[in-house]
């Protein structure tokens, strides 16, 4: 059962790239008195069974490790510089599409720690011609409008600076009787949520399994999968599980070729701009998925990437299986996805776990093609 009280707190959890430390604290909160945690200077955390720490220089490796991935940042926003009319000049962390921005709200912390209010200003139809209506917008001609008339008031009343990190502002609900999660941040809040009740699921046959399981939530990856570079050297895995909260593509492409639907199941990566998946994993995880009647969609993907790029040229070249939880509109204020899409990627994921052994993980690693 997905444990939709922390989904809410790790959706509502502010974190633009870079400023991740208000989702470490919720991880904390909710998985320390179950799992051994540590994190470091980047915001990247580190999650394993009690008992079974295994990372870093000088660790004890009795099995092999497969890591589990997803990446703790989303998509905000950072002071650029601040006007004198009080408005704020932003610069994007990450990839919103510009047209999703204008006239919605977001929370700037300010120096104090405080959050504060503002609107990305959006030029009222009154006092546009026809020629302005049709020009394209372009950030340097957005701003953050905090209530502010001047720019002594925003720095002194506001606690404004520039540098001031910023996120969407979004409440996170659920739907029960649709099971539609509502909220933001899915992109890769739901990866997150996937590496925990993963790790719970199999909590109880640590001993059993032939691999140590590592949880890794890198930090920056909207920026450039940047904590990923950091999390896969300091595992070390042999293997890698990425979760993500994928673009769900339903509304916009014919129903046959649908590789991202809500409703129909974890997500498969087959390939993306960023890496070509090891076909011998996904052959495993497909053939796991049909026996255990566990619903999933293959997906090509023309762009686009995940932490699977960086993971997958690290050490002796690692093979990873992308899962993603299909999610409406990521990159923009306000996201979508299913229960049963999160719960499938959840249980296919402990499922090949479970399923690895000596010979399937040699065939994985390509070890018997010679």
């Amino acid at each position: 059962m997905i444990d939709l009280k922390l989904t809410e707190d790790l959706s509502n959890a502010f974190g633009p790239s870079g400023f991740e430390e208000d989702v470490v604290r919720t991880i904390y909160r909710h998985c320390s008195s179950e799992f051994a945690l540590q994190h470091d200077a980047m915001h990247n955390i580190y999650m394993q069974f009690q008992g079974h720490e295994n990372i870093g220089a000088g660790a004890d490796r009795k099995k092999p490790v497969i890591m589990l991935d997803a990446h703790t940042d989303e998509c905000g926003f950072m002071v650029q510089a601040i006007r004198e009319n009080g408005l704020l000049s932003l610069i994007m962390l990450g990839g919103f599409h510009i047209t999703s921005l204008p006239a919605h709200s977001v929370l700037i912390r300010n120096r104090d720690g405080e959050m504060v209010r503002g609107i990305i200003t959006s030029k009222p139809v009154h006092f546009l011609n026809d020629k302005q209506k049709a020009e394209p917008l372009d950030i340097e001609g957005l701003f953050i409008d905090i209530g502010a008339c001047s720019k002594q008031e925003a720095i002194e009343e506001f606690g404004m600076y520039v540098g001031a990190p910023a996120v969407p502002e979004v409440t996170f609900s659920y739907m029960e009787k649709q099971g539609l999660c509502f909220g933001k941040a899915f992109d890769n809040r739901m990866g997150c949520l996937s590496i925990v009740e993963t790790m719970r699921a199999l909590k109880g046959e640590a001993e059993q399994l032939a691999v140590d399981v590592v949880g890794a939530f890198a930090a920056q990856e909207e920026v450039g999968t940047r904590g990923a570079t950091v999390t896969a050297s300091v595992c070390s895995p042999d293997l890698a599980i990425v979760f993500e909260g994928s673009p769900a593509d339903d509304p916009y492409v014919a129903a046959g070729l649908v590789q991202g639907g809500l409703r129909r199941g974890t997500q498969i990566r087959c390939m993306d701009r960023s890496y070509i998946s090891n076909p011998a994993f996904i052959k495993y995880a497909k053939e796991l998925a049909d026996a255990k009647g566990i619903r999933y969609q293959e997906t090509v993907r023309r762009g686009g990437s995940t932490n699977a790029g960086k993971i997958s040229l690290s050490g002796h070249a690692i093979p990873v299986l992308v899962l993603g939880i299909p999610a409406r509109y990521v990159h923009s204020h306000y996201n979508f996805s299913a229960l049963e899409d999160m719960e499938a990627t959840v249980s296919l994921a402990a499922e090949v776990i479970r399923g690895l052994n000596e010979e399937r993980i040699r065939h994985i690693l390509r070890q018997d093609i010679v």
